[in-house]
């Protein structure tokens, strides 16, 4: 069964409210009307008077649960704007500046989900991905434990994995360019969170490499040997239903008849649903090819880390792309 019909019935039940910061872009009015139509999720727009007389005119008949916030004006903008200057005056920002910052749709509404207002928020159909993080980190900030914020993509598979694996999560594709061994941890800690607000089943992570369980010395090998072993004990710790493994490469992580020859050890024994890259090259290059060859359906970058739940789009996404993301927000709010 795709993902997708798991996460709906899901997400109409928990009924949370999302903001959408876009709402200058049609596809943005698109996608909530579809959201709102089909009890989704209440939809919070951003958006300026003429942006909505646009969304009105695009469709007339748009249904209840969707409301229109003018960033620029709202009432609540003093309230935002005295919050974000309590949690950034430490940087030197002042109230005056803090009031400027919630003129920007971005931090309007990652401040709105701070202080409650709303449940989650999806963006990035136009506005660029360091600006959806840069915007959630001063706004929001990482999760207890978490000292780095991450993403992952949720590969919604056309095929199982040999492994029988229907949805793999991709970490970190999105975020952090050339993470350390410990950064890793974290990056590992936040995917097995974000597995399980999804999927709902026990995490088997493997850390990927062009080596199997020393099979290759090379430093970048040892980097990822030492951030499977300290993800193991974190794991433990935490108390987490999830099984850790590395490094492996891809086929000893994905295939059980190659786990059985190359690391007959492994914990995994070639079932992984979690993959941890790496670098960001590795993982967004994996995604892009997975997607388009292997005819996936990818969600994400799906940030996480966060103390609260805040998406990023691709700028080349459709309404249904946007629908599908929000959906994925309203249940991380769940979990």
């Amino acid at each position: 069964m795709p993902l997708m019909d798991k996460l709906v019935p899901r997400a109409r039940a928990l009924c949370k409210t999302i903001v959408l910061a876009e709402g200058q872009d049609d596809r943005v009015i698109r996608a909530a009307e579809r959201l709102a139509a089909a009890n989704l999720a209440r939809v919070i727009i951003l958006a300026t008077p003429e942006e909505q007389a646009r969304a009105t005119g695009l469709l007339p008949s748009l249904p209840p649960g969707i409301r229109f916030v003018d960033f620029r004006s709202a009432p609540e903008g003093e309230r935002l704007a005295e919050a974000f200057y309590r949690r950034r005056q430490h940087k030197g920002i002042s109230p005056e500046e803090a009031r400027t910052a919630m003129k920007n749709r971005l931090y309007f509404g990652n401040m709105m989900v701070h202080e409650g207002l709303a449940d989650g928020l999806v963006a990035g159909s136009i506005a660029t991905t360091p600006d959806m993080i840069r915007a959630a980190f001063q706004c929001i900030g990482t999760a207890p434990g978490i000292r780095v914020g991450s993403s992952c993509f949720v590969m919604d598979l056309a095929r199982p994995t040999p492994g029988g694996q229907d949805v793999l999560l991709y970490a970190d594709g999105g975020v952090n360019p050339n993470p350390t061994a410990e950064q890793l941890v974290d990056i590992a800690i936040a995917t097995v969170r974000t597995y399980q607000a999804l999927v709902g089943e026990p995490s088997r992570v493997a850390f990927l490499s062009f080596s199997t369980k020393g099979s290759a010395r090379h430093p970048l090998v040892d980097k990822m040997a030492r951030a499977a072993e300290m993800t193991s004990q974190r794991v433990a710790n935490l108390g987490l239903d999830a099984t850790v493994d590395g490094e492996l490469q891809a086929d000893a992580a994905l295939v059980p008849d190659v786990a059985a020859r190359k690391c007959p050890e492994s914990r995994l024994r070639g079932t992984a649903n979690i993959l941890i890259f790496p670098d960001l090259q590795a993982g967004n290059i994996c995604y892009k090819i997975t997607e388009r060859l292997a005819g996936a359906t990818a969600y994400g970058p799906i940030m996480q880390g966060l103390a609260r739940p805040v998406n990023d789009l691709s700028r080349g996404c459709k309404p249904d792309d946007i629908v599908g993301v929000a959906v994925i927000t309203a249940c991380q709010a769940a979990a």
